[in-house]
């Protein structure tokens, strides 16, 4: 038996778990293709034992008034004039 004939046998086996691996997923075109990272807009495929997941929605980027901003500003600048009145009498 050559080494191209051992090769051949190989990938005959290969070819032959493949179909047998699609057929137990459940994905018959699944054997012909090579594997890949699913696209992220791609919907996954979920058995019937696997749990749904959430859809994650897009959240609104927040915005802030000029006048939150302010205070958000004040209350920092109060937070670490302590801290260095803190630091100063240790």
């Amino acid at each position: 038996m050559g080494v191209s004939e051992i090769l051949a046998s190989i990938d005959r086996e290969i070819a032959l778990l493949k179909q047998v691996r699609a057929l137990l997923t459940g994905s018959a075109s699944a054997a012909s293709k090579k594997p890949r990272r699913p696209k992220k807009s791609a919907a996954p495929a979920t058995s019937a034992a696997a749990p749904a997941k959430k859809i994650a929605r897009k959240r609104k980027k927040s915005r802030l008034s000029p006048e939150g901003r302010k205070r958000i500003a004040e209350a920092v600048r109060r937070r670490w004039a302590k801290q260095r009145k803190a630091a100063s009498s240790k």
